[in-house]
């Protein structure tokens, strides 16, 4: 079965940058797509970032410009670049995998069956 494993998280100051990683197992991952998904206290988890199998993303608005997601298939991970930062950005931080992930839904978390338990971010002032 699957197994998504984040890490990375931390606290840092607001304009520093952090990356996260999500170290995926028992999964065809060279053909998976993988989400970036965060949500705050008493938030709902939204979409942050998606990679699918060919390389393509997609961003959700709000962090364009400063996070820029990739993935490296010999070491079956995703990582997460995030520049800039801002106390905004707080949250716990969960990274998702699917075998199919339509480009449109790619930023939906119903689309993915398999998740890990997640890294924080803290971004302070």
């Amino acid at each position: 079965q699957a197994q998504l494993v984040e890490s990375g998280g931390g606290s840092v100051q607001a304009g520093g940058s952090l990356r996260l990683s999500c170290a995926a197992s028992g999964f065809s991952f060279s053909t998976s797509c993988v989400g970036w998904f965060r949500q705050g206290p008493g938030q709902n988890r939204e979409g942050v970032a998606s990679i699918m199998h060919d390389g393509s993303t997609r961003y959700r608005d709000s962090v364009k410009g400063r996070f820029s997601i990739s993935r490296d298939n010999a070491k079956n991970t995703v990582y997460l670049q995030m520049n800039s930062l801002k106390p905004e950005d707080t949250a716990m931080y969960y990274c998702a995998i699917a075998s199919l992930c339509p480009p449109e839904w790619s930023l939906e978390r119903t689309n993915y069956p398999y998740w890990g338990q997640g890294t924080r971010v803290t971004v302070s002032s």
